[in-house]
């Protein structure tokens, strides 16, 4: 077996986290700078004179509030191995989405939360991570269906509940089945582990974070002067986060995925899509760019497993 000195480790790592953030800005820089379907003069006189400080703000407490109940969902599962600090919640949360911004629907986020752990308890990571972001895809189907009854898609949703039906079927027929020593049975089995309270608490901080972001895109809709009902906005809202989510795609592909279907949906009820790719590019900066920039800091100062548990 071929053994590697620590210093060589060590400027691996280095290499390893320089190449992370530099290609998180490339991606970013790139996103901004040669999306031909976006005037920046349009954009400049947009953030002149529709974004004032006071709105500024509150976009950005509405961001951080999406993150920060993001990093509280994670201290409460991750309890369940031990308890963690919000310090160290929030650096596995923000380096694991750099860390998971090239990767097909962001996978790289359970390897990146997985390096602040002891190499015996991978697994069991990878496992909390898939709770914690198996709740928020369950709660954009969920809504993602009330937003398309409300707006009419009436033989969407018997499709949805037509697959739907299939898929519960045939995990109910195979949930003995052992691949590699997994079974759907068995992992149930590890979700009725958890203690209920910890569930209960993931449930509520799912859904605050829904609601944050899904307003946080209304509210946008509103400081560009579309006047359409609540309820319409929404349900379009709700629609584009279910369609979106559930079509593979890479992290920082994230904002073509969302602009081309929220272009599609938006069409439907008479919104400019010059606008709803101005909106689509602020949900983009705010709540991916930012939260990627302090991210890089954290990947950046990575030392040890040992050293960031507390």
């Amino acid at each position: 077996m071929i053994s590697i000195s620590h210093k060589t480790k060590h400027y691996l790592t280095f290499i390893t986290k320089v190449l992370i953030v530099c290609l998180a800005f490339y991606v970013i820089y790139d996103k901004l700078a040669h999306n031909e379907q976006m005037s920046w003069k349009q954009f400049q006189a947009i953030l002149q004179h529709k974004f004032t400080i006071s709105w500024l703000f509150f976009m950005l407490f509405l961001s951080f509030l999406n993150r920060f109940l993001e990093i509280l969902k994670w201290q409460n599962l991750a309890q369940v191995l031990h308890p963690i600090s919000l310090k160290a919640a929030s650096k596995q949360v923000l380096a694991a989405l750099t860390a998971g911004l090239f990767t097909p629907n962001g996978i790289g986020e359970y390897a990146g939360k997985a390096l602040y752990f002891p190499k015996k308890e991978v697994k069991k990571v990878i496992f909390l991570n898939l709770i914690c972001n198996g709740i928020q895809m369950l709660l954009s189907i969920l809504f993602g269906i009330i937003g398309l009854l409300y707006l009419g898609f009436y033989n969407w949703v018997l499709l949805i509940f037509g697959f739907g039906i299939l898929v519960v079927i045939l995990l109910a027929l195979t949930k003995n089945l052992e691949i590699k020593g997994y079974s759907m049975a068995a992992f149930l089995s590890k979700i009725n582990e958890i203690p209920k309270k910890i569930h209960f608490k993931n449930n509520i901080l799912a859904i605050g974070r829904y609601l944050t972001f899904s307003h946080q895109y209304y509210f946008l809709f509103v400081l560009f002067g579309v006047e359409l009902p609540y309820f319409t906005i929404i349900s379009t809202i709700m629609a584009v986060y279910f369609i979106a989510s559930s079509l593979p795609s890479f992290q920082f592909l994230d904002f073509a995925v969302k602009g081309g279907v929220a272009l599609w949906f938006f069409e439907k009820i008479d919104v400019d899509e010059v606008v709803v790719l101005f909106i689509t590019t602020f949900m983009w900066f705010f709540n991916v760019v930012l939260p990627v920039i302090i991210g890089s800091y954290f990947v950046m100062t990575y030392q040890s497993k040992q050293k960031t548990m507390n």
